[in-house]
């Protein structure tokens, strides 16, 4: 097997944000793949590399984000281990001809896909089963003085979080602000 045919490419509409869905080598024990692997990710055209892996916990409900980093501006290739969240990507570039436009991709321990959200977007997720385990690969390391939050509920986004009640939001991201009154990259 070649390290390309280890994973697929699937576009999104913002280009750039790629769903991956690796091949899952299954059998009787259980299952294998390949989460990462450099010269795969090169053939994909994703060149960046990575510095940090992060990991967090949440239960039903929890929606975190809309994170990005103004400098030292992270790219992000994140997975869901264990249980389901709804993934999503803002783009946060004014020169863009997506700026301000948005992807929510399921992301599953059953469905084992994974999304690269390259430096520029702004990333947050929902969980919707009773509980996730979600990883991330970041290209920066976190620097809090760059951090900046976008509202999850910016009505200008119009995202569709898919939320049953009200989420779980940190103090931190309610204090996000609308995308119009946002720093953003050029």
């Amino acid at each position: 097997m070649h390290a390309m045919d280890a994973i697929k490419k699937i576009p999104t509409s913002l280009p750039g944000v790629v769903i991956l869905e690796p091949r899952v080598f299954g059998d009787e024990r259980g299952f294998f793949l390949e989460s990462y692997n450099e010269k795969a990710f090169e053939g994909l055209g994703i060149r960046e590399r990575f510095v940090q892996d992060n990991h967090s916990g949440s239960r039903r409900n929890v929606l975190r984000g809309l994170h990005y980093q103004i400098k030292q501006a992270q790219g992000k290739l994140v997975r869901a281990v264990e249980g389901e969240i709804l993934d999503v990507a803002v783009d946060v570039r004014r020169s863009s001809p997506t700026f301000g436009g948005w992807e929510a991709v399921v992301l599953s321990g059953e469905n084992k896909r994974m999304l690269w959200i390259p430096a520029g977007f702004a990333h947050g997720f929902r969980v919707i089963s009773e509980s996730a385990q979600v990883l991330y690969k970041a290209t920066d390391y976190y620097a809090p003085e760059h951090e900046r939050t976008l509202a999850w509920n910016d009505p200008d986004l119009k995202i569709d979080w898919k939320v049953d009640g009200d989420p779980i939001v940190s103090a931190k991201d309610l204090r996000g602000v609308a995308l119009r009154d946002a720093e953003t990259f050029e």
